[in-house]
């Protein structure tokens, strides 16, 4: 909650000119939209479709009736509080920073006037799944359950990743068609189908990728590490380097889900640039 002031740092001209009060008020854009606006001259131009009968016959000249678009977009966001997300080397856990980049982004999509929902995949018993919401109330209802998801997460027994396809498959039926999932993982171990599923989900919303990064990944130092996997199993294994995040974000890209690197030890001051360049394209 304490990160909204910085979701609405650096917003553009253009972005400000659209800006609805919390609350999900929609804002009005003068254009050719569905909702009716005024009534104005006939001007060069201006579509045969939209002349205003009434005042044409009233004042004898032609008149034509414009529109504002209502702006409504439903944006759910997933968060990825599987085992594999709950590491972390510098600053914070993996979880955490794809919660900050989730939370700044909220911010911003309730400050012009969208909806946010949640999606959590994690190893707890209850599925975590809110539709979308605007406003303050929207943001608050999702801070609780992201905090509250995370830490049932932590008390989870260590288990392998469960796949991420339910998780998806509970974002759809949140959102209407035409609306946006934006998943926040590291995508270790995506399980099986997820690949399929990505592709079917893309025919009816579209997707955006929070690739979240830790500095031990990228660069591990040199040497043996000893390991123990959920099954008991123990040993040492030398840690080679993984490839660039930004070599991931194109592997992804290229079934579809494209986004921004999310390094966690950046902090919120260092996401909120990439999440508002992540809030134009949505």
């Amino acid at each position: 909650m304490g990160l909204r002031h910085l979701a609405r740092r650096g917003a553009g001209l253009a972005s400000r000119s659209f800006v609805g009060l919390p609350g999900g008020i929609v804002t009005r854009r003068r254009g050719r939209g569905s909702e009716p606006d005024d009534v104005r001259p006939w001007a060069e131009g201006d579509d045969v479709r939209h002349i205003d009968r009434n005042a044409t016959a009233r004042t004898g000249t032609l008149h034509v009736r414009t529109h504002h678009e209502e702006r409504d977009r439903a944006v759910v966001l997933l968060a990825d509080f599987r085992p594999s997300m709950l590491v972390g080397t510098r600053r914070a856990l993996r979880s955490v920073a794809a919660a900050e980049g989730l939370a700044l982004l909220g911010w911003r999509i309730v400050g012009d006037g969208g909806r946010i929902g949640l999606v959590v995949a994690s190893c707890a018993p209850e599925p975590v799944a809110l539709r979308p919401t605007g406003g303050g109330r929207g943001m608050g209802a999702m801070a609780g359950a992201l905090a509250r998801a995370h830490a049932l997460a932590l008390a989870a027994p260590l288990q392998p990743d469960p796949p991420l396809t339910p998780a998806l498959e509970r974002a759809q039926t949140l959102l209407p068609a035409g609306g946006h999932l934006v998943i926040a993982s590291a995508l270790d171990q995506p399980g099986e189908g997820f690949e399929a599923a990505l592709t079917a989900l893309a025919e009816r919303v579209s997707l955006s990728l929070v690739l979240v990064s830790d500095a031990f990944e990228r660069e591990p130092p040199p040497g043996l590490y000893p390991f123990a996997t959920p099954e008991g199993r123990r040993g040492t294994a030398q840690v080679g380097r993984r490839p660039p995040g930004d070599v991931r974000l194109a592997r992804w890209a290229r079934v579809g889900l494209e986004g921004v690197r999310l390094d966690s030890e950046g902090g919120p001051e260092s996401f909120a640039p990439l999440m508002e360049r992540l809030d134009a394209v949505l």
